[in-house]
């Protein structure tokens, strides 16, 4: 996912897509943990994927509390 796909999202939608993306990333560890998978890279993007929707998160809190 883009940046701009991602700032394009409205907040509910960042939160929705926060969550699944973590319990995505915890059934790839698990799966992982038990069998070898065939694209380890997929935990790496994964895991960046989630950073970069919890950045803008924290980005459009922080912007919200300095309009206050």
């Amino acid at each position: 996912m883009k940046t701009k796909d991602i700032t394009a999202l409205t907040d509910k939608e960042l939160k929705e897509k926060i969550s699944e993306e973590k319990l995505t990333l915890t059934k790839i560890k698990l799966g992982h943990g038990i069998s070898p998978m065939e694209n380890p890279m997929r935990i790496r993007t994964t895991r960046k994927l989630v950073a970069k929707l919890l950045t803008e998160s924290r980005k459009r809190s922080l912007s919200k509390s300095a309009n206050n």
